[in-house]
């Protein structure tokens, strides 16, 4: 048996002409087949403007129909948030959720740059409001006094401090993740024992905080499952939820039945992720979904 958590993204994105999902069902459905957490993706202004549900909105969802599963926003985009705000919500998702949040952030992706607008927010000050938000998030979800903008705010109810996962693969993603609860890392498993050693340097000394990985999966036996060409066509669709440079596209799909799905997932496992976090690219998200179960059933 194979030492691996799995979670699965959750439906909150859709293709312009498409609809979204139903994502209370969607976490119900997870939970009932078994998986370690459900996952969703945060964006303001999603690519060109696809469809993307509010992320904590949909954990609040996720929190009410659900009793175990553990919630995951992978990852917040910390410098679009006020920062008291942010605290708010993911101590309010905390007691909601009875503490199951995982807190993944970082600070956003190139892609989506219409959100830095709408937000206000300057694109070249998302480092330096990502570590300040870091320094002070952490107390002010605990409810201790915390000093912002010259101001001693102290917020109410407390909570418990979720796991802080760290996305991004630059070098000062790898350093805040080092100084975190763990590293929410892209690209093939194969990469990962190198990626391994850049956070053990980062450490410097201290506990490496685990790997979460992603990968993203089309399993066959789902009648609503596109072929090959027009999976990887979506993939790399500039306008569409992905938006994958063509060159990454292929390397970037495990498209095959259970089994070409679970030795994918084992890869992770073997070369040190402790969880990887699955996104059902195409076809019925929930029939995806208890194929993906039937893939984690031999590992």
């Amino acid at each position: 048996m194979v030492d691996l958590d799995i979670g699965v993204l959750l439906p909150t994105l859709a293709t312009h002409d498409g609809s979204l999902g139903d994502v209370a069902a969607a976490a119900r459905h997870a939970e009932e087949l078994g998986f370690e957490s459900v996952w969703v993706v945060d964006q303001l202004i999603a690519g060109t403007g696809i469809p993307v549900l509010e992320s904590l909105t949909s954990l609040a969802a996720a929190a009410a129909v659900t009793s175990r599963i553990r919630l995951g926003v992978g990852v917040l985009v910390l410098p679009l948030r006020p920062l008291a705000w942010t605290a708010k919500q993911v101590a309010s998702l905390q007691h909601l959720s009875g503490d199951r949040l995982l807190l993944g952030v970082g600070i956003g992706g190139d892609r989506h740059d219409r959100s830095w607008a709408a937000a206000g927010v300057p694109v070249r000050e998302r480092g330096r409001r990502t570590d300040d938000a870091l320094r002070l998030l952490p107390d002010l979800i605990s409810g201790k006094p915390t000093h912002i903008n010259s101001a001693a705010i102290q917020l109410s109810p407390p909570a418990t401090v979720p796991p802080i996962i760290i996305g991004g693969m630059s070098d000062a993603a790898v350093r805040r993740a080092a100084a975190h609860d763990g590293w929410f890392l892209l690209g093939p498993s194969d990469g990962i024992p190198a990626h391994r050693v850049r956070l053990e340097a980062a450490a410097n000394g201290r506990a490496t905080p685990p790997l979460t990985a992603n990968a993203m999966v089309a399993i066959q036996g789902d009648p609503a499952l596109p072929d090959h060409p027009a999976i990887l066509n979506s993939l790399s669709d500039p306008d569409g939820m992905f938006g994958i440079p063509v060159e990454h596209v292929e390397s970037s799909l495990a498209h095959g039945d259970t089994g070409v799905i679970a030795e994918h997932l084992n890869a992770f496992a073997v070369q040190g992720a402790g969880r990887v976090v699955v996104t059902l690219v195409a076809g019925d998200w929930f029939r995806q979904a208890e194929l993906l179960a039937q893939a984690c059933g031999l590992l």
